[in-house]
């Protein structure tokens, strides 16, 4: 984690599930809203870990309130006290807007009024991630061709507060960094607090319907609800929401042809390793083929062991996570 003061920046480790993101209270008649900061929960939908906070006692941060267009943008000069933080979510599969919609949410029961919102090339794509105050690379990953950005604001007895929430994801996890102005961001404590139990690190599966639409955008998409036993090829079942969206997919169009690639975690040696992945990537074609329908022509199998995680295998969580098949769209 990463903490900014009177402009030395300082590493120090930190992992956090969700943050207590210190807000004011907006509930209620106009007196709620003239309340001093009270901190609320900032909840995620999946497991997270902090990566960054950057906090400054008084600065004057650019609020992007507009596009980037013809040179610039519109912002809104807030002063006061500063913190940034930001968040890794393991939430492989999920798009931006259900990565941003329930934070977006609790913005608003905390009082905050949203001034702007866009998304990627609305917002100005390239120009407007680099023009915007954004953590850079490893704190906050920003895809620039799928990112969503909001701005909001509300007023109290100590003046306005104002909020940027930045989204943005990779493959393997999700990406979020909250920006408080004022008087929420002068509040020092910071709990953690649990909402579900995908706090152990286990990613939520792909909604339904959500893999087909990742694998068009993006040329990949992680069969998120298949689960392996370490050194185990089997599937405990032979009907799975992933397989079912990924053979309608490939039925649209006799055309398409993904590879199937099949994952381990670091248990073993790498040559087991690369063939026991081979066997899963094969288990999942076999079943496409014969529960599915799915054409053999369509789908071919291959497998990289452990060189490809998306989660560190020194913990039980991380290592199932990285026991996966991921679909590959094959162009020819």
């Amino acid at each position: 984690m990463c903490s900014f003061v009177g402009g030395a920046l300082r590493r120090h480790a930190a992992t956090t599930i969700a943050c207590v993101a210190c807000l004011a209270s907006g509930a209620g008649s106009a007196m709620a809203a003239q309340a001093t900061a009270q901190p609320i929960t900032l909840e995620f939908s999946a497991a997270a870990r902090q990566t960054a906070e950057i906090r400054v006692s008084h600065e004057s941060y650019r609020l992007p309130v507009s596009p980037y267009r013809d040179g610039g943008m519109e912002e809104i000069q807030a002063e006061g006290p500063v913190v940034t933080r930001a968040w890794r979510v393991a939430a492989p599969g999920m798009t931006t807007l259900q990565l941003l919609a329930p934070l977006r949410d609790q913005l608003a029961s905390a009082g905050f009024t949203v001034l702007f919102e866009c998304a990627d090339r609305a917002c100005g794509g390239f120009d407007f991630r680099f023009n915007a105050e954004i953590l850079p690379e490893p704190e906050m990953h920003v895809d620039l061709g799928d990112f969503r950005y909001v701005a909001a604001r509300r007023e109290t007895q100590g003046g306005p507060e104002y909020a940027a929430l930045v989204v943005s994801r990779s493959a393997e996890a999700g990406f979020v960094q909250l920006t408080l102005v004022g008087q929420a961001a002068a509040v020092p404590e910071l709990t953690v607090a649990t909402k579900s139990p995908d706090a152990a690190g286990i990613a939520l599966p792909a909604p339904r319907g959500a893999l087909a639409e990742v694998l068009a955008a993006e040329g990949r998409a992680t069969l998120e609800d298949l689960r392996f036993a370490t050194g185990s090829s089997a599937l405990e079942s032979k009907r799975f929401e992933s397989l079912d969206s990924l053979s309608a997919f490939l039925k649209a169009d006799p055309s398409r042809r993904v590879t199937l690639v099949g994952h381990t975690d670091a248990t073993g040696s790498l040559e087991a390793n690369i063939a026991l992945s081979r066997k899963r990537a094969q288990a999942v074609a076999d079943l496409l083929v014969s529960v599915y329908g799915v054409a053999p022509e369509q789908v071919a199998a291959e497998g990289v062991g452990y060189l490809a995680p998306r989660a560190r295998n020194d913990t039980a969580e991380g290592r199932a996570l990285n026991r996966r098949v991921e679909a590959v769209l094959v162009t020819e």
